[in-house]
């Protein structure tokens, strides 16, 4: 039974990372190592209220900021590095004009029936994505994506600070393992896509 929890906790964590607000963060040795090796890294903490968990995590990009921007925020893009997406499409706003809100869907499996999270991101180009929960199946959702320039602008450092809930009778500790494991696999399929 756990093992079935975990799938579905896993698909879950995948569809809450592209929805946006993250502050930089002072890397601990793990994630300067990790940085290193070319790998992504994520922390998931409780948050004191008890409700939601924090998820921290950072990836280096062999890429422009601007090349990055245009891949996190392109819908086709969403679906590859989140592999449970089933929708991605903006329901209102448009990014010219500085904010947008996107319906995410993820697919079901035998465990889970699958997803609905509407999210509004406010664009600060080429640098920061703040995003916030305004329907959908989730308890809590908010956080930011922060894109730092590396190297010139040859490459992109990606900040991803979220806090999150869902509303399962699931253990929470559960569903923080499945956001550490899931987190870094969907900051590396954003890193493959960018370079």
């Amino acid at each position: 039974m756990r093992v079935r929890y975990s799938a579905a906790l896993a698909a879950v964590a995948s569809a809450f990372l592209l929805a946006g607000h993250a502050w930089s963060f002072e890397l601990s040795p793990k994630a300067r190592a990790a940085l290193a090796k070319g790998e992504a890294y994520a922390e998931v903490t409780p948050d004191p209220d008890g409700i939601s968990g924090h998820v921290r995590a950072v990836v280096d990009v062999n890429a422009s900021p601007e090349k990055v921007w245009r891949i996190m925020t392109d819908c086709a893009a969403a679906k590859v590095m989140i592999t449970t997406l089933a929708v991605c499409r903006i329901v209102e706003g448009d990014m010219s004009r500085g904010w947008d809100i996107r319906e995410h869907v993820t697919r079901r499996n035998l465990v889970f029936p699958g997803m609905r999270i509407v999210f509004r991101s406010d664009y600060e180009p080429y640098s920061r994505i703040k995003f916030r929960l305004v329907g959908g199946d989730l308890k809590v959702e908010q956080g930011e994506w922060k894109l730092q320039s590396l190297d010139g602008g040859r490459r992109t450092r990606v900040f991803y600070d979220n806090r999150l809930a869902v509303d399962w009778p699931v253990p929470k500790a559960l569903i923080r393992e499945a956001l550490r494991k899931d987190t870094p696999k969907v900051l590396m399929n954003l890193k493959r896509l960018c370079e």
